[in-house]
């Protein structure tokens, strides 16, 4: 049975009143798993026709789904291929909300592992920046793993704390999701040891680091954009008094109202607009979720000095759009032509790139390492992870293509390819990084560099050799038996 503090109940007896009883019974339930659809990769509907798992809609999101736990999801060749992301149901909600478009400037200020980040690079498009923040260089290895699988292209990775973003970018985003660090109330029953931790460090500590991350946020938001901030916590100091906060120390800042939804609850004053998920009430953890817009019309005195109660300093407001924009950053003519700097034996391989996704890069090259790079003069002091594709290495005048690269093509799109049935041993033989055999009736697949796919989704790459195609696929990815 599980312990909850007694000031926790204490102060969930009083928010929730009447559904108290109900409250503590959901804790004792399993909790729900889910996964979501890459759209970018293919549509809900095509997915659908393809997974062998049986999935249930989840509401508050169209490429969203719940499965059975017993579902072997995470060793299906689909999984290798990106095609979906295992995800909490209700944190799903967030980059949900916030309303991204192809060519906006995004960020994620508090990505790892990176659930809600490939979220908002399929809602892009290949088209405009995301970039993908988290202060925690380890916490970010797995968001670099996720974007590289995902295929998320135009996105860079940072491992900065959000004042430095703010120094570099200043107001520069169209869209920001602050997902953030919590006291993680609303995932006790699935990781109990967050109660523990929740004794050790109570939402006070929490709702301090909450505000001066949000502050941060809102002073790099463009005119006209929008935030959504959420928590897994059902604290009022975490989420209603941020918010209530913010709203003061930035008057140019407003509330949205969210749809509500059958089993959603709206905050309390001032954030009625704002919704609050209940484990009793929803099959998911508990969520809460703000989305906020800066008005167009809203403009501050740069040469004044106020005291920012959102994080306890003295700082100076500056308008928004006295940083470079991004249309000024954007490089148009160095991505005209991707190819112009590029060796020959590079450019022979990446132009066979679909033209859609050599459309807003430029290529950059750091040793043997050739990297394709969002097509923006990124701000140069900042500590990047990633910035852009890792396309491969050239080695004595070879080019050797990455696994990251793998996940940019298909089967239609790459003219060597192995195209395996996800049901096929081999595919599963090769996920574990083991030697594929041509069989009879396979297509002929030329000497060299071959694509190998599951169902016509990239799983990596091999090097095919007289019929038997020796392994490269990434062995940090691989399959563990």
């Amino acid at each position: 049975m599980i312990q909850l503090p007694q000031e926790f109940t204490d102060r969930i007896r009083v928010q929730l009143d009447g559904e108290y009883e109900q409250f503590l019974r959901s804790c004792e339930q399993e909790s729900c798993a889910g996964l979501r659809v890459n759209t970018q990769k293919l549509s809900v509907e095509d997915f659908l026709a393809i997974t062998p798992f049986e999935l249930t809609p989840v509401p508050w999101t169209d490429n969203g789904f719940y499965y059975r736990r017993e579902e072997p999801v995470t060793r299906h060749p689909h999984y290798f291929a990106g095609l979906y992301y295992i995800q909490e149901p209700s944190a799903m909600l967030p980059a949900s909300l916030l309303p991204v478009v192809p060519g906006d400037t995004v960020l994620d200020l508090c990505a790892a592992p990176g659930g809600k980040a490939t979220e908002l690079s399929s809602r892009l498009r290949g088209e405009g920046l995301l970039v993908a923040n988290d202060v925690s260089a380890s916490r970010a290895k797995a968001l670099l793993k996720n974007l590289a699988l995902w295929g998320a292209k135009n996105c860079c990775v940072t491992a900065e704390a959000p004042q430095r973003l703010l120094e570099e970018f200043g107001c520069f985003f169209d869209k920001i999701l602050v997902d953030a660090p919590c006291s993680g109330e609303g995932m006790f029953r699935r990781d109990r040891r967050l109660i523990e931790s929740w004794r050790e460090r109570g939402p006070e500590q929490y709702a301090v680091l909450q505000k001066e991350i949000l502050s941060c946020a809102v002073q790099m938001l463009k005119s006209d954009g929008y935030l959504v901030y959420s928590t897994c916590t059902f604290s009022e100091a975490e989420n209603e008094d941020v918010i209530g906060e913010i709203l003061r120390c930035f008057p140019e800042m407003e509330l949205c109202r969210i749809p509500m939804r059958d089993g959603f609850a709206p905050g309390r004053s001032p954030c009625e607009k704002c919704v609050r998920l209940w484990p009793h009430r929803v099959n998911g953890e508990g969520h809460f979720a703000a989305l906020l817009h800066r008005r167009a019309d809203a403009s501050r005195d740069a040469n004044t000095m106020k005291s920012d109660s959102a994080t306890g300093r003295e700082t100076e407001q500056t308008p928004c759009g006295e940083s470079a924009s991004a249309e000024e950053m954007y490089d148009r003519n160095r991505q005209a032509d991707l190819t112009a700097d590029m060796p020959p034996e590079v450019s022979k391989f990446l132009n066979l790139l679909p033209e859609q996704l050599r459309k807003g890069c430029r290529y950059a090259q750091i040793g043997e390492q050739c990297l394709l790079v969002p097509a923006y003069g990124l701000p140069k002091g900042l500590r990047y992870l990633r910035s852009g594709i890792p396309a491969g290495t050239l080695k004595r005048g070879r080019f050797e293509p990455s696994q990251a690269l793998a996940m940019l093509f298909d089967a239609d799109s790459y003219p060597n390819v192995l195209n395996l049935s996800s049901g096929d041993v081999r595919a599963t033989r090769y996920l574990k990084g083991e030697t594929v055999d041509l069989e009879a009736g396979d297509p002929p697949a030329e000497n060299g560099w071959t694509l190998v796919c599951a169902d016509g989704f990239a799983l990596g790459w091999g090097k095919c050799a007289d019929g038997r195609i020796k392994n490269k696929y990434y062995p940090g990815w691989r399959m563990q038996a």
